[in-house]
């Protein structure tokens, strides 16, 4: 018996890597979390674990698409690659700090839902809801099966 879907918000740059980007190569490897309570979320993660792509740090931040998990956590690569951004010298490779999973494209949303429009709902969603929490600036976050369909119908709202 394979455990229930989980879900999951993943936040993202688009001018670094957006929900176009994902469409383009289908599956990419979610490297660079640098953060331990979202690397602790991503070891969590399930293949089939269905995910929100949120653009953060834009004009209109919100959720601009769907992806699924696609593999099970692994160590990050980019951890031990001196030459990239998120290399990491105290991690080594019998037991590295950094994970990643694979992330694959499922659909764009036909228009962004943006972060005002997630905070009018605050109420539907609870207070555990990570992303309109005060001080929450984690790019990993949980959501949960009642936050998922309530997003997902904000959508059909348009």
């Amino acid at each position: 018996m394979s455990p229930p879907r989980r879900y999951w918000l993943m936040k993202t740059e688009p001018d670094t890597f957006s929900i176009d980007d994902l469409e383009r190569v289908g599956t990419e490897p979610w490297n660079g979390v640098r953060n331990y309570q979202a690397r602790n979320h991503m070891r969590a993660m399930q293949p089939g674990d269905g995910v929100f792509l949120y653009h953060s740090s834009c004009p209109v931040p919100g959720i601009a698409g769907l992806a699924t998990v696609a593999s099970e956590a692994y160590p990050d690569p980019t951890q031990f690659d001196r030459k990239s951004d998120y290399y990491d010298e105290k991690s080594n490779r019998e037991d590295p700090r950094w994970s990643l999973v694979d992330v694959k494209f499922d659909r764009k949303l036909a228009d962004v839902i943006t972060l005002d429009e997630i905070k009018q709902h605050a109420d539907a969603l609870g207070e555990e809801f990570a992303l309109i929490r005060r001080g929450n600036r984690l790019s990993v976050l949980p959501v949960t099966a009642a936050q998922w369909k309530t997003l997902l119908k904000l959508e059909k709202k348009r």
